[in-house]
């Protein structure tokens, strides 16, 4: 019995960073998505989300209007998108095959989990001002917000064992907020459907690495050999 302990001792101090990560990374945001879901499914909304709207709102003027509807192009088709291609050309090119594999199933199953979420749950966007970028689809949850935080979790944590992941972890931070800002500015989303984008998009992130280990895969010059 003691040595069946001290083994399970051993094991779990190995292994709390993976369990510390797991809980923290993978659950917890999970458990705060579906709690957002459920919600919006029983009650279609927050009491918070209107005055939070009302608020970015009130700062709104002509050249925030444009600074907006530009920068909100780059959580998707000018920024994330090229920026993911980029990314697989350069692991594809650099054959590291583990970290272009985590990339791909990654970013295909942000877009799904989002394109799903949004057809199951039907949440209309908000109306309580006309907007100088409209959308037509559903709101929740929000597509930009899972996909520059898709994006920017992928390049953390594949950059997580070099000099660049506090740069990476830092610049991609603003720029999940600035793109999530531009999303309530222009009043085409709810803080819920910003927020439940951030939770999906780091608890697939972390988990697909989990699963994959992308940074776990042999250098190029010991594959050679």
């Amino acid at each position: 019995m003691l040595s069946f302990l001290s083994t399970l001792k051993n094991y779990l101090a190995a292994r709390l960073g993976y369990i510390l990560l797991l809980l923290f990374g993978v659950f917890l945001p999970f458990q705060i998505f579906g709690g957002l879901a459920e919600d919006v499914w029983e009650h279609g909304g927050f009491p918070f989300d209107d005055p939070i709207l009302l608020a970015i709102h009130s700062t709104a003027q002509p050249r925030l209007d444009a600074i907006a509807s530009t920068l909100t192009q780059f959580g998707v088709f000018w920024g994330v998108f090229p920026a993911t291609l980029l990314l697989m050309l350069i692991l594809f090119s650099r054959r590291e095959w583990r970290s272009l594999s985590y990339v791909v199933v990654t970013a295909a199953g942000s877009i799904v989990i989002n394109r799903v979420v949004k057809l199951l749950l039907h949440r209309v966007r908000p109306t309580l001002w006309t907007s100088p970028s409209p959308e037509m689809d559903y709101g929740f949850p929000s597509g930009h917000a899972m996909s520059s935080v898709t994006l920017v979790a992928m390049l953390v944590i594949l950059t997580w064992d070099s000099r660049w992941r506090w740069f990476v972890l830092i610049a991609g931070s603003m720029f999940v907020v600035a793109i999530g800002w531009t999303r309530l500015y222009l009043g085409v989303h709810y803080p819920s459907d910003i927020l439940a984008g951030w939770m999906a998009a780091i608890s697939w992130a972390i988990g697909v690495s989990l699963l994959i280990r992308p940074n776990q895969q042999p250098k190029l010059d010991q594959s050679k050999n």
